[in-house]
């Protein structure tokens, strides 16, 4: 609770390695929490949940570990598990600034999500109510891997809880269990097919001219860095709300920001750019009113489809047409525009066009592209 949609997605990888690791010995299925409001959600009401095939491929998901809607576990087990831990960081932090994979039952240093009753443990979580026989707050330090022990304790546990598992480490960031991960996350294909209209509509841009096609099967994918070309435009990821306060000097004013596109869009020889962004309506009019002989675009969703997909579908469509952009420059440490960047890796563009980012004050910053990224 609390993370950004972002920053929950590449906590599923590092937890569907862990279940992968876990099915080598057993039969684990893993239930997808429902995604509910965050804070960028401005449109979703804060009961609303939306089920993962709301957002992903749950077949193209299946294909690498077993996995189950928490709408369909309800119906199938009820609301009764047998274990529920929450996770946390050591109160002491690292003893002696010694790194050590480990993880100890403590007592709970925040309010935790189950409170005891009648012999039981009651959770209110994802809009449900869930009943435990055990619980504990687990002080882990470690991978997602130290968790094995912990989960597989217990031969009775059949069914377990586990909150808070943005606490453990990705296994292999970056690495082959890693990316296989990454790349079966597929996007819902109503998403997608939103995400292709816009683009051939408004920047003349598809999948075979691009470059951008992939095999049906993740599994039959092989991506080749360089291969794709990308649409006839440059995609800026342009983070502003908070971003402006919390990385005040990382964030470029929306006229620095306008300078650097405006220099982008010249030396790609391209007229025409992709704004995903958080910034207010009057900001971007502002935007706009600063690149005069550009042609911008911002993808509005139509009520229908709010109403439906909510402002997850509306960030997904954002970045499937960021990933498919000639050349794209993202925001200093978002997360939305890492899950961007990935999906270019997955397409095989080059890094040059991919790793980049938006200047704040400082306009000659370091651009990440410099960097070599391991694949």
């Amino acid at each position: 609770m609390g993370e950004g949609f972002n920053l929950r997605r590449d906590v599923y990888v590092r937890i569907s390695n862990l279940v992968r690791r876990l099915s080598e010995k057993h039969n684990w299925v893993l239930v997808l929490p429902p995604w509910g409001r965050f804070y960028h959600w401005s449109n979703t009401h804060p009961e609303t949940y939306f089920p993962w095939k709301s957002f992903f491929d749950i077949p193209s998901l299946q294909k690498w570990i077993q996995v189950m809607e928490f709408e369909d576990f309800l119906k199938a087990q009820g609301s009764r598990v047998d274990s529920a831990y929450i996770l946390q960081h050591y109160a002491e932090g690292w003893k002696d600034g010694k790194w050590e994979e480990k993880y100890d039952e403590r007592p709970c240093i925040d309010r935790p999500a189950f409170q005891p009753h009648e012999g039981v443990w009651r959770g209110h979580v994802w809009g449900s109510q869930l009943v435990a026989q055990r619980f504990a707050c687990v002080s882990v330090q470690g991978h997602a891997s130290t968790l094995i022990q912990l989960l597989t304790k217990d031969a009775g546990s059949r069914v377990v809880y586990i909150g808070r598992a943005e606490t453990v480490l990705h296994d292999e960031y970056g690495g082959k269990w890693y990316w296989q991960a990454r790349r079966s996350m597929r996007f819902a294909s109503h998403l997608r097919e939103e995400a292709a209209v816009f683009r051939l509509k408004y920047l003349g841009s598809d999948d075979p001219q691009d470059g951008t096609e992939l095999a049906p099967d993740w599994r039959d994918s092989k991506p080749r860095r360089g291969k794709a070309k990308g649409g006839p435009y440059v995609a800026v990821h342009l983070r502003r709300k908070d971003f402006v306060f919390a990385r005040g000097k990382e964030v470029p004013s929306l006229k620095m920001a306008a300078e650097q596109i405006k220099h982008l869009l010249k030396k790609e020889n391209l007229t025409s750019a992709f704004i995903a962004t958080d910034a207010p309506h009057e900001e971007f009019a502002e935007l706009q009113r600063l690149l005069p002989s550009a042609h911008l675009h911002h993808y509005t969703p139509e009520p229908l489809f709010l109403q439906q997909w909510g402002d997850g579908g509306v960030a997904i469509v954002d970045q499937i047409i960021c990933s498919h952009a000639r050349f794209f420059v993202g925001s200093y440490e978002s997360t939305f525009s890492f899950r961007i960047q990935e999906e270019r890796e997955i397409l095989g563009f080059p890094e040059d066009t991919t790793f980049n980012r938006l200047c704040g004050e400082n306009t000659k910053c370091e651009q990440p592209a410099r960097w070599r990224i391991a694949y």
